[in-house]
């Protein structure tokens, strides 16, 4: 499943194709190079919206029903998610049902009608959406924590937008947003599994028609910093969920595969450091993990957890310590071995069906300058070594990178500042 091609309609929509002539299915996904980062304060939730809107209805599929039927009448999964940088749709389905998902996406993402009906209704829906979001805050916690990061612009608002917003978007809006960011160069067909031997004419026959567009890009962020960010979001609840980490890099950064083994050594696992440290040894909480993120133009590293709420500042410098660890201590070579399998293994776990590997090269069309494929991001985890993470880590775990978000019944105060420090 390493194999793929990259073509180019006239039109310079991109098709990259991934065959695999031993699966039984074949996914169908357009990326399209627009999130949240592209909007406006007073557009802000509007990709996420658009996405929504796409299966309310074209001429031919006149209502979320008769499209959805189209489908299921053919036992096809079909989806949609939108980020900060870009917005998906995908179809999987039976091998030799491929051009109906061709035919039903390219009809979704030309001929959407955006009903003014249809957008009222859909917003009630996507502010219960956000009401749930803001109920719970394990799934908050990630859009707090890059608010604390990168404060008040496109990079640190909410990909769901605001109420305020939703409230208002009429159907003018979504035209005008559609034509201007979801046009031909924008766009990316991939196509996994089973492929037929007439793909190529049957991605013309249905994509050669988009047009063109000049979209509106990201406003540029500030990452400057100078001390420890905090920001803490008042909830009454019997938990308190906090991020803290680290201001890291963009996406192809040459660290990128240090920084991945880094996340998985501090919360990548049951048997790592802060699971360890934080759930089994002290039993403070019951879920600890690390993330990275890494966007086109920046990134970090974080680590997660829910907690008593007495525990807080216990294990706030438990995290430092760990962050301290890794930069002073090598990491000795049996736990370096024992994670670079670990990611090995979860990586072919995950790369198992074909909406799996449509996922992982549609990702990147957006946002990678060229594709990795899996046995490329491996060959550099191997590569990595005790040195390397401790270079990293010495250069990453410092007071003016620091950030640490809070949800739960506490207010920022003076004990909290004073230890959010790495220089002690």
């Amino acid at each position: 499943m390493n194999n793929y091609k990259i073509d180019k309609l006239k039109n310079d929509l991109e098709i990259i194709k991934i065959p695999d002539s031993s699966s039984k299915t074949v996914t169908a996904l357009i990326m399209v190079g627009t999130g949240s980062r592209n909007e406006s304060r007073t557009n802000n939730g509007i990709s996420h919206f658009l996405e929504h809107m796409m299966f309310k209805g074209t001429e031919k599929y006149p209502d979320a029903l008769s499209l959805a039927s189209a489908l299921d009448a053919v036992g096809g999964e079909f989806n949609a998610f939108t980020s900060k940088e870009y917005t998906g749709y995908y179809i999987k389905l039976r091998a030799d049902k491929l051009e109906i998902a061709l035919e039903i996406l390219s009809d979704m993402l030309s001929n959407s009608t955006f009903k003014q009906e249809e957008v009222d209704k859909e917003r009630g829906v996507i502010l219960e959406e956000i009401n749930m979001y803001r109920a719970n805050p394990m799934m908050r916690l990630d859009d707090v924590f890059e608010s604390c990061l990168y404060g008040d612009n496109s990079a640190g608002w909410e990909v769901i937008g605001t109420k305020d917003n939703i409230k208002k978007f009429q159907r003018k809006d979504f035209v005008d947003y559609y034509r201007k960011q979801y046009g031909a160069n924008n766009l990316h067909l991939v196509l996994a599994g089973n492929l037929p031997k007439n793909i190529n004419s049957l991605s013309s026959k249905y994509f050669a028609d988009f047009s063109k567009n000049k979209k509106k890009e990201p406003a540029k962020i500030n990452l400057k910093q100078s001390a420890p960010q905090i920001k803490v979001e008042y909830k009454e609840n019997d938990q308190i969920n906090l991020a803290l980490g680290v201001r890291a890099f963009a996406i192809d950064n040459k660290r990128e595969a240090t920084l991945k083994l880094m996340q998985v050594i501090l919360g990548g696992s049951m048997s790592s450091r802060l699971f360890t440290e934080i759930r089994e040894k002290r039993g403070l909480a019951y879920y600890v993990k690390a993330v990275t993120e890494l966007y086109k133009d920046s990134g970090y590293l974080a680590v997660e957890a829910g907690l008593k709420n007495e525990a807080v500042y216990e294990a706030i410098k438990v995290i430092l310590e760990e962050f301290k660890k890794l930069a002073f201590e090598p990491v000795l070579a049996k736990e370096l071995k024992r994670n670079k399998e670990m990611i090995k293994g979860r990586m072919a776990l995950s790369l198992e069906g074909s909406d799996a590997i449509a996922s992982f090269y549609a990702r990147q069309s957006v946002t990678r300058k060229s594709f990795k494929k899996p046995k490329d991001f491996l060959a550099e985890i191997n590569k990595v070594s005790s040195a390397d993470i401790q270079k990293l880590a010495k250069d990453l775990f410092v007071n003016d990178r620091l950030n640490l978000a809070i949800i739960g019944p506490m207010k920022k105060n003076a004990k909290l500042k004073k230890i959010v420090d790495l220089s002690k």
